[in-house]
């Protein structure tokens, strides 16, 4: 075909076969993670199989493997059936594996069995951003996502569900109930297939009435009366949407403010962020190796023990409390409405009124100081404040940490929209994933992919800021 590139023929001997290495440029990504990987202490790092056996069937090399997982999620290949094809016809795996090609099984009993060691790899990659000094501001932005598990909804059991399951059972009986008692007053006139058909509908409703019966029985014996029949480690997760909700994992993460790098990430089934700010925080900590660090988050992590633990470490958070208070939904005035004087130990009110200490008590294992004044029943304001004789006020025994988190908030409130900028990993992360987001099932598998997902992650920030070829030197040396 004249006046167009033409290719070669696919027949033309070559004297020279071309060097595989040619295949490959200097700055190609695969390059980094060939020089990553053989840089790890993979026996010190716990995997399977680094020291071989005397005898028997000689076995792919961990780093190997290592390698080509890596290369996989860099690329959107998670799945081990798809990367037995990538390793016959992909000229950067074939170059990265030197030309060996592992059937699906042992690729995926790699990842099966090396679960931990594989995460430990994750913690390597951070470190080494920690040394090119990646890593220096001392400031992270923690936030949290729910990931689909291999679960379907249906496949998924709580006490709601249930009931709600067993309520259209009945009424799916009862409705062919009432056709059956319709056929037979018309006699003969109703065909008796139609008949049959129904019998046959009410008798799969009772077999599945007992179905439910026996795994309603194995649900109220869990813990948080919750049952999934794929993975039973997932859970049935509320998520922004309203009256949506997924099964599948929270997934917790810690980003780097400066060069949004995932510094820690913990994979969790508790379907809330309430509980989970201290730990990130030490873990972000550690992982930066600094003394101090500071956290921004969003409202859903507002706790007032995981706010004081983190006080106590020395570890500053920023972070809006949620708004719960019933008086200001009812349009009265809430408790930030009211200011405490330190030095006195009282509250004044937004009449000018002082509520004085009156008791302590215990109230959810808190140490709750109350107090009131007796000049609410004479006070102009009062149908604003309360609807009670008067309008009492509990102080936390340790209410000074969480004033100076909203100190904090109020002086500099663009840590929010800091934020939103840092914490963007998830979406990125899950488009690679795709649709069906988790390929294995139960917490600490899953806690394996994530942990290749994000090491996938950090590498392409790594690349994307340094260069490829200057993270190769850096791995180097």
């Amino acid at each position: 075909m004249k006046r167009f590139v033409e290719g070669l023929d696919r027949g033309q001997s070559t004297l020279f076969p071309a060097s595989l290495d040619d295949y490959v440029a200097e700055d190609n990504p695969v390059r980094a993670v060939d020089v990553f990987v053989d840089g790890l202490d993979l026996d010190k790092l716990g995997f399977i199989g680094v020291q071989p056996f005397d005898t028997g069937r000689p076995s792919y090399h961990p780093g190997t493997m290592l390698k080509l997982y890596i290369y996989g999620y860099l690329n959107r290949v998670p799945s081990s059936r798809c990367l037995e094809r990538e390793c016959l016809r992909n000229i950067e795996m074939i170059w990265l594996t030197g030309h060996l090609a592992p059937d699906f099984k042992t690729i995926a009993d790699f990842r099966k069995d090396n679960g931990k060691a594989i995460r430990e790899v994750c913690r390597e990659f951070v470190a080494l951003c920690r040394k090119l000094e990646l890593l220096s501001t001392g400031s992270v932005a923690i936030d949290g996502s729910k990931f689909k598990a291999v679960n379907a909804r249906d496949k998924n059991f709580t006490e709601a569900k249930m009931k709600r399951r067993f309520e259209r059972i009945d009424e799916s009986v009862a409705r062919y109930l009432s056709q059956l008692e319709t056929a037979d007053r018309h006699g003969d006139a109703v065909p008796e297939v139609k008949v049959e058909r129904l019998k046959g509908k009410i008798e799969k409703l009772k077999e599945e009435i007992v179905r439910l019966n026996a795994i309603n029985a194995e649900m109220m014996k869990s813990k948080d009366r919750q049952i999934s029949l794929s993975d039973p480690d997932a859970r049935s997760m509320a998520t922004s949407g309203k009256d949506t909700g997924i099964v599948g994992y929270n997934v917790q993460i810690a980003v780097d403010t400066q060069h949004h790098l995932i510094v820690a990430h913990y994979v969790t089934n508790v379907g809330n962020d309430r509980h989970q700010l201290a730990d990130m925080a030490e873990q972000a900590r550690a992982e930066m190796a600094v003394e101090t660090l500071e956290v921004v988050a969003d409202r859903g992590y507002y706790d007032s023990e995981q706010l004081r633990a983190c006080e106590q470490a020395g570890i500053t958070v920023t972070l809006p409390k949620p708004m719960t208070s019933g008086a200001k939904a009812a349009g009265r005035f809430g408790k930030q409405d009211f200011v405490y004087l330190a030095a006195e130990d009282v509250y004044r009110c937004p009449a000018g009124e002082r509520l004085t200490y009156r008791f302590t008590g215990q109230e959810d294992g808190k140490m709750l100081r109350r107090y009131w004044t007796t000049a609410c029943q004479s006070c102009a304001l009062k149908a604003q404040c309360t609807t009670g004789p008067e309008r009492r006020i509990a102080r936390w025994e340790h209410e000074a940490v969480l004033e100076k988190v909203q100190q904090r908030l109020d002086q500099d409130p663009n840590k929010m929209t800091l934020r939103r900028k840092t914490a963007d990993p998830f979406g990125t992360i899950k488009a690679w994933m795709g649709a069906t987001h988790f390929l294995m099932r139960r917490q600490h598998k899953v806690a394996t992919e994530m942990a290749l997902n994000v090491l996938a992650y950090n590498m392409k920030r790594a690349i994307a800021i340094l260069g490829c070829r200057t993270l190769l030197e850096a791995m180097q040396t």
